[in-house]
């Protein structure tokens, strides 16, 4: 019994020293797709908005429905330059006593789930923090 337990101790060890070498790996890996990423989605954001427009300009206008459809808010483009994470961060970083969800959506025309998903990606790079429940502040350093 004294022996089986040295094997599963080294099995064991070897594992978990597998394990930390597939985490190095997927770490670098993201590092990889992080910086191809932003040009791939660039690229396929402007074929997605001649898509659109083009869409548009060939669509025949139809005569209004009884009950209009409720539209979707359409997004502001982002400034010259900035990213949309760059807007919202520039947003809490300007207030002094943080900036409530509903407000960023103001300002912002965005989609509730892309605020959601771009304040989720500010607090997890530890550049903003939660004042309260809906409240976002710049995270001090």
């Amino acid at each position: 019994m004294n022996d089986a337990q040295k094997k599963l101790l080294a099995i064991s060890r070897t594992l978990t020293s597998l394990v930390k070498q597939l985490e190095k790996m997927a770490a670098a890996l993201e590092k990889e797709n992080a910086k191809a990423a932003p040009a791939k989605k660039a690229k396929a954001a402007v074929k997605k908005a001649k898509a659109k427009a083009k869409k548009a300009k060939a669509a025949p206008k139809k005569k209004a429905a009884k009950k209009a459809a409720p539209t979707a808010v359409k997004a502001k483009p982002a400034t010259a330059g900035n990213t949309m994470l760059d807007d919202i961060y520039g947003m809490i970083s300007r207030s002094r006593k943080g900036i409530a969800v509903e407000r960023i959506k103001k300002k912002t025309g965005l989609q509730p789930r892309q605020v959601s998903n771009a304040l989720y990606k500010l607090t997890k790079k530890g550049q903003i923090e939660t004042l309260s429940r809906g409240v976002y502040v710049k995270k001090k350093k």
